[in-house]
């Protein structure tokens, strides 16, 4: 049974930085990417940042230049690092992964959501 632990998340000055990590258990299969996900009240669920197989990155307009995605596959852990943060980063952040499985499908797991506020 997958499961993803994120953490990282809290209240933050407009400005601020703040680092988000998620850590994978109960990977028995190559995972083919990792990355975030958020959602603000009212709107939808919406890219945020993603690493797939060959290390593509693919980052949303908006966080372009402020955030960085990141993994450790030795910890099947991806982190985010976020930067010069604005009050529209506001959201729940939701960890995602995606395993290859021997049957050439691949499966979807997210995480449980860590809220970042941006604030003063």
């Amino acid at each position: 049974q997958v499961q993803l632990v994120e953490s990282g998340g809290g209240l933050v000055q407009p400005g601020g930085s703040l680092r988000l990590s998620c850590a994978a258990s109960g990977v028995t299969f190559t995972i083919y990417g990792m990355g975030w996900y958020r959602q603000a009240p009212g709107k939808r669920r919406e890219l945020v940042a993603t690493i797939t197989e060959g290390d593509t990155l693919n980052y949303a307009d908006s966080v372009e230049g402020r955030f960085t995605v990141s993994t450790d596959n030795a910890k099947n852990t991806v982190y985010l690092q976020m930067n010069h943060l604005k009050p529209e980063d506001t959201a729940v952040y939701y960890c995602n992964v995606i395993i290859n499985t021997p049957s050439q499908m691949r499966r979807e797991y997210w995480g449980q959501g860590t809220q970042v506020t941006v604030s003063s």
